[in-house]
């Protein structure tokens, strides 16, 4: 009798620490899987049921719970359960899905490989839900790389775009011309009805240039007044220099704000990234800058490209 009670209460303390451990693993956003490879068959605990979303009482189809994979993730999941196959060695990866829902999630993936008989026959391990991690990180990036009042790239991001994008390496076909652009007149409002207006001005003239330039290039506050585009198209110079003219009536345009008309202009100078041979950065910046000096000195509301017989810089 006191084996049988013995094991009774050896069998319950089982049956608690697993409960125990399966709330644990749910509360942490965790869940485990198995597949047999033979036969495809998944086997899921609560938590991976959870994570996509998907109702207990569908029947667990691989290809249907592949669907759910974004396409790039997909692609590396498929890699990665390749490899583990092969070698037997565990992968660990980050993955995107779309729940059963359609919301979007960001998913752990650990795959480790079981043998039989000499050979792989089963792939488990867990998987967990790091949606809020990859959030946080997201903003911390955002943050980080972001002009606060503006929400454009700043100086720092800017900076290192140009060097990737316009370097001596990547200098043939991903940018048309590095454009800087200067505030006619902003100092003055500045001054006369204050920062706040300032302010509002710096996000009406942000936003005009989204649109002006979307998917056209990377703009950037570098800081006071002072913007910058990366621009990609268009690629022949007239049709640069008249596009940056548009860009110059559109930022023209008064902002209206508590009550007031506010009015600036801008100046815009801008340097084409020739392909006929190599360029430093340093080099196109200082061409931009010798444009948009122009700029400011032909009056407000201009447009200049440099120019350079010797590379054939006619705007």
């Amino acid at each position: 009798m006191r084996d049988e009670a013995a094991h009774a209460a050896a069998a319950l303390s089982d049956e608690v620490r697993l409960r125990l451990y399966d709330r644990a693993l749910t509360f942490a956003h965790i869940g485990a899987w198995e597949c047999e490879l033979e036969t495809e068959r998944l086997t899921w605990t609560p938590g991976v049921y959870d994570i996509f979303g998907y109702p207990s009482g569908n029947p667990l189809r691989r290809a249907n719970i592949v669907d759910l994979y974004i396409d790039e993730s997909r692609r590396n999941m498929e890699l990665a359960r390749a490899e583990v196959i092969r070698t037997g060695r565990a992968v660990t990866l980050d993955t995107e899905i779309r729940t059963w829902r359609g919301e979007s999630r960001w998913m752990r993936l650990s795959i480790n490989a079981m043998e039989e008989n000499g050979r792989v026959a089963r792939i488990f391990g867990f998987k967990q839900d790091i949606s809020s991690d990859r959030r946080a990180m997201e903003c911390l990036r955002r943050q980080a790389e972001t002009d606060p009042l503006t929400g454009l790239a700043n100086r720092s991001v800017f900076q290192a775009r140009y060097g990737e994008v316009v370097s001596d390496s990547l200098n043939h076909g991903f940018a048309s011309a590095l454009v800087l652009i200067d505030l006619d007149g902003f100092k003055e409002l500045n001054d006369t009805f204050g920062h706040s207006a300032g302010d509002a001005c710096l996000c009406e003239v942000a936003q005009r240039l989204r649109r002006a330039f979307h998917g056209a290039g990377l703009i950037a506050r570098l800081g006071g007044d002072e913007f910058a585009i990366i621009l990609h198209v268009p690629t022949k110079p007239a049709r640069i220099e008249y596009v940056l003219q548009q860009t110059v009536l559109v930022l023209n345009h008064p902002l209206f704000w508590s009550g007031l008309c506010l009015k600036v202009g801008a100046s815009i100078g801008a340097a084409l990234v020739n392909r006929s041979y190599r360029q430093r950065m340093t080099e196109l910046f200082a061409e931009a800058d010798s444009a948009l000096y122009d700029a400011k000195a032909a009056g407000r509301n201009k447009v200049r490209l440099f120019r350079d017989e010797r590379h054939s810089r006619v705007a």
